[in-house]
């Protein structure tokens, strides 16, 4: 269904704001893309993988309304609470399609991560 359909028949229904924000929010859910790697500790890389359906890295869009709260986002990502399942983590991010960077011009952002010495190389620790 084309999108001028979509909208004659929200306005014709009276419910043209809901699908409007609806459509909006759709379009934005692209605008921030974060790519994951992860370094799985040893053993554990099925389970380390899996929230990237099984593969090492993968990319997932969400929605930011600016480049900063994309960079937040990712930053958010970089949390590892699963110590001896997953060794570190890349987080990269693109807002637009234009490349994000942490405080020092790099793309992993995990590297300005607070928490990255007490959440990271922790595999043989229990």
């Amino acid at each position: 269904m084309k999108l001028r359909h979509v909208l004659s028949v929200a306005v014709a229904t009276g419910m043209s704001a809901m699908v409007l924000t609806s459509l909006a929010q759709a379009e934005g859910s692209a605008e921030c893309a974060i790519s994951y790697t992860r370094t799985a500790c040893p053993g554990k890389e099925a389970e380390s993988y899996a929230k990237c359906d099984g593969k090492k890295s993968c990319t997932k869009s969400v929605s930011a309304s600016s480049a900063t709260q994309c960079q937040e986002l990712a930053l958010n990502a970089c949390a590892n609470d699963r110590l001896t399942i997953t060794e570190s983590k890349v987080i990269t991010a693109a807002y637009k399609g234009t490349a994000l960077h942490n405080k020092a011009g790099k793309d992993d952002l995990c590297l300005d991560y607070s928490k990255r010495d007490a959440e990271f190389n922790h595999c043989g620790k229990k």
